[in-house]
């Protein structure tokens, strides 16, 4: 068992480390400030082959391996969780299904164009009525005169306000409840697909987060992403890639946590010694180190077993880390908030973005809660008996 990174990877994250530095830090309160999608570094990151990390060259894409591309978000979301998301959500959600369970014809269409960073990708999944339940999808497709018909609302999508291709599941035959399911790769600028709401978060505000409208959205029926049907067999598939890259986030903003508090405890001089000589100030930046570094193990292994063909082993690990890792992220932070006292519940320090940004990576991609349910029903398939 070798724990060293490769000299590909060990590039990946000197080159992802020095990017967010000078293109993501110096900005990121601006952008969360403001709201506003940083499209000039998304833009130099498709240059620079992170908007199709792992796909391969004839798709245009660079050709990594999964750990590189954990690496990539983790980096990326030291800096600029939004950044890290946006990164994450257009690999592990978009790409992935079409590179999956895509034709040739799809795959040429639109990953040669998506893993450039040349259009934005974007996974339609969750509705009003249906987040963690996919079962319980309202969205209709219908095939009408050679054309899928589309009707029903998204929400909460990443990227939906910049994406030029959405891959979207609806309900193809009512009253089966998964086994009805199916998804469609539907275009920006498809009359009947419009852009919603746009939501007004807590934390992530640079992502773009909105509604997908559809009202008759006629689709080619060449459309259809994977077989009629097979929807909620790729929506669990994808969701397990996404959740590795939700996990390297969570480890990136727990880490930027940990740095933001430790220079400040050695800079911070209170009852004539810097706060880092207090022992209470010194468990809790030991406590974060140590579950940090278990974080990023896991978060690693996970990264390993994708595509090993492991399906069981694979979804059980993207689950822990995703858990482990999420959680870490919101204990990290909130530990930080503690050291910089005062300071660190305003704007003037990061760590009260840092804390912001935290708290979504235990609900997006499944919640918590979800993910004990499929740790816990991975463990217990392995001790029930024939």
């Amino acid at each position: 068992m070798d724990f060293k990174l490769t000299e590909e990877q060990e590039l990946v994250r000197d080159t992802c480390r020095q990017f967010a530095e000078n293109e993501l830090k110096p900005f990121a309160a601006e952008f969360d400030r403001n709201h506003s999608f940083p499209e000039e570094q998304v833009k130099k990151l498709g240059e620079l082959g992170m908007m199709g990390v792992v796909y391969p060259d004839e798709y245009n894409g660079a050709g990594m391996d999964y750990i590189s591309y954990a690496i990539a978000v983790e980096e990326l979301s030291r800096a600029c969780a939004s950044t890290g998301v946006i990164v994450s959500a257009h690999n592990s959600l978009c790409l992935s299904p079409i590179y999956y369970f895509g034709t040739e014809e799809q795959k040429k269409k639109y990953l040669t164009r998506l893993t450039t960073g040349e259009w934005i990708g974007c996974f339609g999944i969750t509705e009003p009525s249906a987040g963690s339940d996919a079962a319980g999808t309202q969205t209709t497709a219908e095939l009408k005169n050679g054309k899928w018909v589309l009707n029903g609302t998204k929400n909460f999508i990443t990227n939906g306000g910049q994406a030029q291709v959405a891959v979207v599941i609806a309900v193809t035959e009512k009253g089966i409840g998964h086994k009805g399911l199916t998804f469609f790769i539907v275009e920006k600028g498809t009359p009947g697909f419009s852009i919603g709401k746009a939501e007004d978060k807590l934390g992530i505000r640079a992502s773009s987060t909105t509604e997908l409208i559809f009202d008759d959205c006629e689709i080619p029926e060449e459309n259809i992403l994977g077989e009629l049907g097979q929807g909620f067999k790729i929506a669990m598939h994808t969701l397990d890639g996404g959740r590795v890259g939700i996990a390297a986030q969570a480890l990136g903003i727990a880490q930027a946590a940990l740095d933001e508090a430790a220079t400040y405890a050695n800079e911070r001089i209170q009852f004539g010694k810097p706060l880092s000589g207090n022992q209470a100030i010194q468990w809790m930046l030991a406590d974060m180190a140590t579950e940090i570094e278990a974080s990023r193990l896991l978060v690693y292994k996970a990264a390993q077993l994708i595509g090993t063909g492991e399906r069981q082993r694979y979804s059980r690990y993207a689950a822990m880390a995703k858990l482990f890792a999420s959680e870490t992220s919101h204990r990290a932070t909130h530990k930080a908030i503690q050291i910089f006292g005062g300071y660190g519940y305003t704007a003037d320090y990061p760590v009260e973005r840092l804390y912001r940004d935290s708290r979504i990576t235990e609900i997006y991609e499944g919640t918590s809660e979800v993910m004990r349910m499929v740790i816990s029903n991975s463990v217990i398939r392995d001790y029930q008996t024939s």
